[in-house]
């Protein structure tokens, strides 16, 4: 295969582990993450039973979690759309080692062993009832999955790979501590959804009350891990557990806002290039669009397409800071070869 082909299929499966993404955020969101009691299947079966002597069987078998169609529909629905992510991850792995030398491994190997992980925090997200750090640990898997797929198809492309001037590429620094705190809200966004702690604050700018700061217990709130056999749907934590958490969430969705906000206005000021300038003005347009999405979130009591759509702009911020990154690093050993070997040699 072609460099241009491996990296089209990269972009392309990347766009699927994005649809994986969104799809894991709607079962979620939905209450649906328990819509299937056991894993892999759906009540011992490959597809969700829809007939009646099936349903009764179903319901016998699990009589604590009674079949559900249309949650159980959705939670197979991510499942097999996870499984084809899956397959076409290693299908770039099984492609970038048969022409290994002129493309990459290590990051595809990187890819498969991730997907498989993946795999089992999402039977882990089952079977441990939706235990918050499982739930939040598989979000982060998704988004890491997404990233690394971006990247794998920025870096086998070479697009934008070319030396940048020493003002901008000063940045360099500065966008990887933004992907860090971005990383970090990512987490604190997944806390919060996964301890059902979105509503906890009703109001804006204010908490509830017109309180800025109410009542809060950071104590109970970062939890991590509670013991085995605790059912987390719905959520475990009191109203002050949940306000500690939100507030947090708040802070940091600050503190992202003016960092990323100042580094996307860096990166337009001191680009010379369309594709510089078109960066930094995606990067503040997904800020925009993500802190919008936020306080739609709490003004509108979290509408499920609202809710849903920050999860995507999250992905979008994402994907615009490893696209800045790859911009500021375009020294990958793949490309510089790829480049040498396109330019033509005199011969005497």
């Amino acid at each position: 295969m072609t460099r241009t082909g491996f990296a089209m299929l990269a972009a392309a499966t990347a766009l699927l582990a994005l649809a994986v993404v969104m799809l894991g955020a709607y079962v979620r969101l939905s209450d649906a993450g328990l819509g299937c009691p056991d894993w892999p299947g759906c009540y011992g079966r490959l597809t969700v039973p829809r007939h009646e002597e099936a349903v009764a069987a179903a319901n016998a078998a699990f009589p604590h979690r009674p079949v559900e169609v249309a949650k159980a529909w959705k939670e197979m629905t991510h499942r097999y759309l996870a499984s084809g992510l899956g397959l076409a991850i290693l299908a770039l792995a099984v492609l970038a080692w048969r022409a290994r030398g002129r493309l990459p491994v290590a990051l595809p190997t990187v890819l498969v062993a991730l997907v498989v992980f993946q795999g089992l925090l999402g039977m882990w997200t089952v079977t441990l009832l939706v235990k918050p750090a499982v739930v939040t640990a598989h979000l982060a898997g998704g988004l890491a999955t997404l990233a690394l797929l971006w990247w794998l198809a920025l870096r086998v492309s070479g697009l934008g790979s070319a030396p940048q001037r020493p003002a901008l590429a000063r940045l360099r620094p500065w966008a990887w501590g933004g992907l860090a705190l971005l990383s970090a809200q990512i987490l604190l966004g997944g806390w919060t959804s996964t301890n059902y702690a979105a509503l906890a604050c009703t109001e804006l700018p204010t908490c509830y009350g017109g309180l800025w700061w109410p009542p809060t217990d950071f104590d109970e709130a970062f939890v991590l891990w509670r013991g085995l056999g605790v059912d987390y749907e719905f959520g475990v934590l009191d109203s002050a557990a949940r306000t500690a958490i939100h507030l947090t969430h708040r802070v940091g969705a600050v503190l992202v806002l003016f960092y990323l906000g100042t580094l996307s206005v860096l990166v337009v000021g001191r680009s010379e290039t369309p594709a510089g300038r078109g960066l930094g003005l995606a990067l503040g347009g997904a800020l925009a669009l993500q802190v919008g999405l936020g306080i739609a979130n709490v003004a509108g009591h979290l509408p499920l397409p609202v809710a849903v759509a920050h999860n995507g702009g999250a992905a979008l911020l994402l994907l615009a800071l490893i696209s800045l990154l790859h911009l500021l690093n375009p020294g990958a050993p793949e490309i510089r070869a790829a480049q040498a070997a396109a330019v033509p040699r005199c011969t005497p």
